[in-house]
C-alpha cells in the first residue's frame, strides 16, 4: 500500500506559481438572485439575448452592471441557442355528454402497431358519438393533417358534416391546415386537455375493442391485410355489436330507431291538408 505524501498549501502554491491569497479567495458577491432572474427571463423569452435581459433587469430596478450580468449569463451558457418547446394553448375541460342527434359530435384518434416485418403502422379511427358508429378505421404507414382531411371528406360524401369534432392534441389535429379546413366547413374543433384521455372516452372505448379484436389478435404480413380485416371488423361492429349505453342496440339499430321516432314526432305535429281545410 502506497502512502501519498502530504503537501502543504504553501508548497503547492509555490509549485504552480499561485499566490496563496488566490487560493483562499472567496467571492464576496452572491449571484444567486441574478441567476434566478436570468433563468426566469430565459424561460419567458427563450429567443432573446443579453441586451434584452439586461434592459429588463434595469427596468425592474436591479442595479447590476452589464459586465456582471454578462458574466453570469455566460456561466449559465444562455448564449447557446436552445431548442424551444412548442406551447399548447390552454384547454378547457368539457363534460362528456352524449349528443342528441347524428352528426352532432364526431371523435377522432390514432392507434399504433407494427407489421410482421417490424414496420410501424398507424390507424385513424373516427366515430359518431351519438350512436358510437365507426365512420372510419383507416390504416396506413403514416398519417398527416392532409390524410385526416381527406378521410373526413370521404365520410361527408355519404352523410352530413358534423357540428363538432373532438380530438386530442396530436400534431395532425393542431395543424393550421386542419383548423382552416374546419373554419371553412363551419365545424368546431374541440380539444381535450393534455394527458386526459378520459375526456375522449367514447373513442377510447372504441379503440379498446379494436385493439383486442384486431391489433392484438393477428400478426399482419402487409398493410393490405390489416386494411381488409379492419373494414370487415368495422362493418361487423356497426351492424352486430350491442352497446349497453344504447339499450343493447347496435349503432345501426340505434340510428334507425332514433330516425323512426323523429318521423313519428314530426307526423304528430304536422296538420294534414284535410284537417287544415276543415278548420278554415
Amino acid at each position: 500500500m502506497t502512502v501519498q505524501p502530504k503537501v502543504s498549501i504553501k508548497r503547492a502554491c509555490r509549485v504552480v506559481n499561485l499566490p496563496r491569497s488566490m487560493f483562499y479567495y472567496q467571492p464576496k458577491k452572491d449571484d444567486s438572485e441574478l441567476i434566478d432572474k436570468l433563468n426566469e427571463l430565459s424561460e419567458l423569452l427563450p429567443t432573446r439575448g443579453i441586451d434584452e435581459y439586461y434592459g429588463r433587469l434595469r427596468k425592474q430596478g436591479y442595479l447590476w452592471n452589464r459586465k456582471r450580468v454578462l458574466r453570469v449569463y455566460r456561466e449559465l451558457k444562455l448564449q447557446m441557442r436552445r431548442k424551444r418547446k412548442r406551447r399548447l394553448p390552454s384547454r378547457i375541460k368539457e363534460p362528456l355528454i352524449q349528443p342528441e342527434a347524428l352528426n352532432h359530435t364526431w371523435s377522432m384518434d390514432f392507434m399504433h402497431d407494427v407489421l410482421e416485418s417490424g414496420r410501424k403502422v398507424r390507424v385513424l379511427n373516427i366515430i359518431d358519438d351519438f350512436n358510437r358508429e365507426a365512420l372510419a378505421v383507416e390504416a396506413g404507414y403514416s398519417h398527416n393533417s392532409h390524410s385526416v382531411i381527406e378521410q373526413l371528406e370521404i365520410i361527408m360524401i355519404t352523410r352530413d358534416k358534423p357540428r363538432r369534432i373532438r380530438v386530442d392534441n396530436g400534431p395532425e389535429f393542431i395543424s393550421q391546415r386542419l383548423r382552416e379546413w374546419c373554419d371553412q366547413k363551419e365545424i368546431t374543433l374541440t380539444f381535450i386537455q393534455p394527458g386526459k384521455p378520459t375526456q375522449n372516452a367514447y373513442i377510447e372505448r372504441f379503440n379498446r375493442f379494436y385493439r383486442e379484436d384486431i391489433l392484438d389478435a393477428y400478426i399482419f404480413e402487409s398493410i393490405d391485410e390489416l386494411r381488409v380485416l379492419s373494414r370487415n371488423w368495422q362493418d361487423d361492429y356497426n351492424q352486430n355489436h350491442p352497446h349497453k349505453s344504447l339499450g343493447g342496440m347496435t349503432p345501426d339499430q340505434f340510428a334507425l330507431t332514433t330516425a323512426t321516432n323523429e318521423d313519428k314526432k314530426l307526423a304528430k305535429t304536422t296538420i294534414s291538408p284535410t284537417k287544415l281545410a276543415m278548420k278554415k
